[in-house]
């Protein structure tokens, strides 16, 4: 009945433990039920009561108005207080009922009760107050007072003829008899229930738990989404069953770990296969995705400058960059040193564009680096506060911590697949719009803009995504090293930063571009000139000589 023991814990049988638990929980609740309709009922029989009282205060204190006139009449006190009392007795149906007439010294003018008379009224803390309300023109209100030991409850009236407090009361504990029996045997009638359905219950919960629906019915939901969970025991005690949960639960945190750890050092559209197909295959396949590529500038200047401190400053900005990549649906393809690869458009629950969304992200790595050098500055005015000033080798300090980056995006049909062995694999994204990323990362360096992006990514977004808020400025048509063909080059500009300065400059650029591109760079020079955007300077820099005479509007880049 109590169960077994397993390592010196007793392991109790739950069906025991839920029919003894549910018993009490019947009790408590059908005596708290009962207890509060006994308030209720009572609040009720008070109510009506009360009313009762008055009525009948109102009838003997008008009989008392009465008894007076007679008495003036006919000078026959005792006559009148005694047609008083007899006129109280017979409103009587309580035995410890009373109609008292009280006068403020304290004597009790008349009595109408079972009981034999007082002639002082014992309760002078009650009398003391009602001669205070009246001195405050408050001639009635509830009379609640001690009368030959015992509790009264009731109303009063002051009558000015008789100068008394007319008072009709019943005793408590007399009224509230009934009530108490009514409860006792309910309360013997509700235990009788209660262990006869602890009886049933116990029968039936025997039979019913059988089976354990709800570590099945859990173990059955995971391997229906696939996914390790945990059976909640929260509260659990030492039986049976949360022996099993408990076990099972160390089972799936040794398992959840494996996987968080997997996670880590796999892209998301990696896991989600492996849980799909339950195994991770080497096999790749020809997709459309977006690709961006993000370099720390000066790297080597910062390499140098902070040794092996590098790892805390990358940790630093990879940690809030690949956490912006991952927000905006993209997977991280390899993290190379200074450089992030990152891939949009792998995901099968991703939303939006791929090409919009990759142009976000790159717009979002930036925000990451001011927000780092934000607090880097901070530091560095924090020690400038304290020591005056920083030393040459600080100094080469916090410049190196001032991260930069260059985004490129492009994007088309590329191999993402998984490469490598069943020893050890890796996921992988292979193209010539990888390497093109690349290039274009490179070239924001030349121009002097936070992202550029391919001809693709353009029209992938303007065909695709409605009120996408971007502008896109043609900077350049160029032929990086090592390819043949031109192609031309973006930035794209997020609207909300385009003013009417801004649009006049874009105009300047424009039409210096279209001279560029004709030949004719002298006049191209003058809009370079008047124009202030960051890749105006590259161009007025070229545009100083002429055109060569083999010119075909596109330049050739000699640089990576």
């Amino acid at each position: 009945m109590f169960g077994d023991k397993i390592n010196n814990t007793r392991i109790f049988p739950v069906t025991i433990k839920i029919v003894i638990t549910f018993t009490l929980f019947m009790l408590i609740s059908n005596f708290t039920t009962n207890y509060i309709n006994l308030v209720y009922n009572r609040s009720q029989h008070f109510k009506l009561l009360n009313e009762l009282l008055t009525k009948d205060l109102k009838n003997i204190y008008q009989y008392c108005n009465n008894q007076y006139e007679i008495y003036k009449f006919d000078s026959n006190l005792e006559g009148s207080i005694e047609s008083i009392e007899k006129r109280g007795k017979h409103s009587l149906k309580s035995e410890k009922g009373v109609i008292i007439g009280v006068q403020p010294n304290g004597n009790v003018l008349f009595q109408s009760s079972k009981i034999s008379k007082n002639e002082l009224f014992p309760d002078t803390f009650s009398l003391e107050k009602w001669t205070a309300d009246l001195a405050k023109n408050v001639d009635e209100g509830q009379a609640d007072f001690t009368f030959n030991d015992e509790t009264y409850f009731g109303m009063y009236k002051y009558n000015e003829k008789w100068d008394a407090f007319v008072v009709r009361a019943e005793e408590l504990s007399e009224f509230r008899g009934p009530s108490r029996k009514i409860f006792l045997v309910v309360g013997i009638i509700i235990c009788a229930i209660t262990l006869l359905a602890a009886f049933v219950g116990n029968r039936s919960l025997r039979f019913i738990l059988r089976y354990i629906n709800t570590m099945s019915t859990a173990i059955r939901n995971m391997i229906k989404n696939q996914q390790l969970g945990i059976i909640p025991l929260d509260g659990a005690s030492n039986d049976d069953i949360t022996y099993l949960g408990t076990a099972f639960n160390s089972l799936s945190n040794t398992v959840g770990n494996l996987v968080s750890i997997f996670q880590k050092f796999a892209s998301k559209d990696v896991v989600q296969k492996a849980y799909q197909d339950l195994e991770v295959k080497l096999e790749g396949e020809k997709r459309e995705l977006a690709i961006l590529f993000s370099d720390i500038k000066s790297f080597t200047f910062i390499t140098e400058t902070l040794g092996t401190d590098i790892i805390k400053l990358l940790n630093m900005h990879y940690d809030r960059a690949i956490r912006e990549v991952v927000k905006h649906d993209g997977v991280i393809g390899s993290i190379i040193g200074d450089a992030i690869l990152a891939v949009f458009g792998t995901l099968e629950d991703a939303t939006g564009n791929k090409s919009y969304n990759a142009v976000i992200a790159g717009y979002e790595l930036h925000k990451v680096t001011r927000i780092l050098r934000g607090r880097m500055k901070d530091i560095k005015d924090k020690m400038q506060g304290q020591k005056g000033g920083l030393t040459k080798a600080e100094a080469r300090v916090y410049k190196a911590v001032l991260l930069e980056i260059g985004v490129g995006i492009d994007g088309g049909e590329v191999f993402y697949g998984t490469l490598g062995s069943y020893v050890q694999m890796t996921s992988t994204v292979i193209g010539d719009n990888v390497n093109a990323a690349s290039r274009l990362e490179g070239l924001t360096r030349v121009y002097k803009t936070p992202v550029i992006c391919s001809e693709y990514i353009k029209k992938d977004i303007e065909d695709n995504v409605e009120d996408h808020g971007i502008s896109f400025l043609e900077i350049d048509t160029v032929m990086v090293k090592g390819k043949t063909k031109g192609v031309k080059i973006y930035w794209p500009i997020l609207e909300d930063s385009v003013d009417d300065r801004m649009i006049k400059q874009i105009a300047y650029y424009e039409a210096g571009l279209k001279l560029f591109y004709s030949g004719d760079w002298k006049l191209a020079h003058e809009n370079f000139k008047n124009c202030k955007l960051p890749p105006a300077e590259e161009l007025r820099s070229r545009t100083k000589e002429k055109a060569p005479k083999d010119w075909k509007g596109i330049w050739e880049m000699t640089t990576k």
